[in-house]
Order: structure tokens, then sequence, then C-alpha cells
């Protein structure tokens, strides 16, 4: 279904965002949705603008231009009862390492105001997924790297966000550990109706039937289904696609 077919609400709307440090430009004029379902991957190479995009929707920074709005709903208009829907994973950790795993999703379940009946069941229902509940009273400390960001996916998901943002959850993992992820991630997506945004560099991480957006300079270049974006571009792959994409926007900026 093209997303001009869609008359449900976008998980996420971005509309016209753009973003300045001091007199340099890390976005420009940004716009895209994403929709329930879909597992959509944002690509760019370091600095091209992902994190600060992140860093917008989950309001770490204050949107000057443009406007963002999570299932309908936009900060500046309905505050922060906006980002109720929003799950998020952040590229660095931000889980208590000192407390063990069950203590840290009990405190994320206590700032979400979930009851302590419905906490406990999310809390057995997410590990179980990740095969992570039998390390529930370890603590985080003492777990790898790649078991402390499948917890912190799990803490993501405790409230059964509408929409789940993943900032590079991969960097700094095994290529199993990575495949684990990946997949996970995906399957979330289809059997829960969970939209996911997903920001990566790495082309491996991104499947042909997932919706991809090229962010270059922090402009995007692409937008549309990987089938739809290798069509235009004329490449093979995504390793390609990007390659042509990136080549043709600097010759147009020389």
């Amino acid at each position: 279904m093209n997303a001009s077919d869609k008359t449900e609400t976008p998980a996420i709307s971005i509309e016209g965002v753009s973003y300045n440090y001091g007199a340099r430009k890390a976005l420009d004029d940004v716009s895209f949705k994403v929709w329930p379902g879909a597992f959509t991957a944002l690509l760019g190479a370091n600095g091209a603008g992902k994190s600060t995009l992140l860093s917008l929707i989950t309001r770490l920074f204050d949107t000057g231009v443009g406007k963002i709005s999570i299932d309908g709903k936009s900060f500046k208009e309905d505050g922060a009862k906006a980002l109720g829907p929003l799950g998020v994973v952040f590229q660095q950790t931000t889980l208590d390492l000192d407390l063990s795993v069950r203590q840290n999703l009990k405190y994320f379940s206590r700032l979400r105001g979930m009851s302590s009946k419905f906490a406990n069941q999310r809390i057995d229902e997410t590990l179980s997924s990740l095969e992570m509940l039998e390390r529930i009273d370890e603590r985080v400390r003492d777990l790898n790297g790649g078991h402390r960001r499948r917890v912190e996916i799990a803490r993501a998901m405790l409230h059964k966000p509408k929409l789940l943002l993943l900032d590079e959850p991969t960097v700094g993992l095994d290529i199993h550990t990575r495949g684990v992820i990946v997949d996970h991630i995906h399957k979330l997506a289809k059997e829960e109706n969970i939209a996911v945004l997903w920001t990566t560099h790495l082309m491996d991480e991104i499947w042909d039937e997932d919706n991809l957006i090229v962010l270059d300079k922090g402009r995007i270049i692409e937008d549309g289904s990987v089938k739809d974006v290798l069509g235009r571009v004329g490449a093979p792959d995504i390793t390609s696609a990007f390659e042509s994409l990136i080549h043709g926007e600097e010759e147009r900026l020389r």
C-alpha cells in the first residue's frame, strides 16, 4: 500500500523540520511519515543528522522550525502527553548499571504510571520475547553489551508503544547479536503493528520489505519503499543505491 493510500493516522509525522547548531545547519526542511506496522530505516553516514532528529522527536532538543506529531499529537499543541505513545532506545546506554534488570524495568514502569500487576506482566513478556527472563535478577553491570541492549528494548516496549525509535542500537555489537536484534525488531513491527524508526549506517540491517529514508548532510534525498528507491536510483542493492545517492548529492552541491 502506498503512503498516499493510507487512511490511518501516521505513528509519526515530521513536517518541515530544520535545526541549526549555531551557524551550522544540522537538519534542513526534513519531512516524512512512519506508519503503523512498518519498519522504516533512516539511513545516513555519521554526521548526517540522524541523532539530531531523534533528539528533536524525543524533546531532548526543542523544535524551532517545523512540526513533529506522534500519533496525531504534537508537543507544541498537546504537551508532554504527545510523547506517551513513544518508546525509545538511545545509542548510548541509559540503564543503571548497579541495579538488576528487574529493578531497572520496575523503576521505568513507575515513571510511566503503570500498575504493579501490569508492569510485572509486561516485564515477564518483554524479557521472555528477548530470551532474557532468566537474567531478570542479574545486575546490569554483569551483562554483556548485547544483553544490555535487549534490556533497553524490553524497557522501551513495556508500555506497549505505538512508535519505537532506535538510534543505531547495534553499534559495537557482534554480528550474531546484531542479527538477533534486527530480526526481533522486524518481528515486533509486523506482529504487533508497531511503527519502527531505526537509524543506522549499516546496510545489512535493512530488509527488502522495509521503508527507507536516506538522510545526507541534514537533507532527505530519498524516501520510499526499498523496492521503489532501488527502482528510482537504478541500483541492484541498497549499498549501491546509497553510494549513488551520496555521490549525486555531492555533485549537486559543487
